[in-house]
């Protein structure tokens, strides 16, 4: 492996693909670098819409129906805490709702408002759109659009996954 230098060399520093990892772990460790690139080209489309990625999260759990904070958290993978503050700003906005559950008074669910669904419907236009002209680089006869439906196909298995872990889709 190339070390830093000193002097001007330093700042040019090359890494060439380790030989003793296999085409199919590189490639792995290539489809986990894509995933946290366009998670960055997904909060740059959010902008346009005011969201952050975190609040776009929380609208997309909410618009399946309400939920508890404990349950938002729980299928997001954050602590409590930050979904409260989430949550906290979706209020303010006008984009969430919070009411004692009608089957306990003592909890409070969350739910999603008719502008909260305006505000998510663009957020998945403006996501949408960045994704089909980033897939469009691709060179598939479909323009990438087979690509696009095959990272669809992870949700389902995202969420195959936290029923299998928690017990429930919720």
């Amino acid at each position: 492996m190339p070390r830093a230098g000193s002097g001007a060399d330093s700042a040019h520093l090359t890494v060439s693909p380790r030989a003793d990892v296999a085409p199919v772990a590189r490639d792995r460790r290539r489809a986990g670098r894509a995933v946290a690139w366009l998670s960055k080209q997904a909060e740059v489309a959010l902008a346009g819409v005011d969201l952050t990625l975190a609040q776009y999260r929380v609208l997309g759990v909410l618009a399946e129906g309400s939920a508890m904070s404990s349950a938002i958290s729980d299928r997001l993978a954050v602590r409590p805490p930050s979904v409260t503050a989430l949550v906290d700003g979706l209020v303010a906005r006008g984009l969430v709702d919070r009411h004692a559950d009608t089957g306990d008074r003592r909890r409070v669910a969350v739910t999603v408002t008719p502008a909260g669904l305006d505000v998510l419907a663009a957020a998945d236009a403006a996501v949408d759109a960045r994704l089909v002209g980033i897939a469009g680089w691709l060179g598939d006869d479909d323009g990438g659009l087979g690509a696009l439906d095959d990272l669809g196909r992870w949700s389902g298995a995202l969420r195959a996954r936290h029923a299998a872990e928690h017990g429930s889709a919720r």
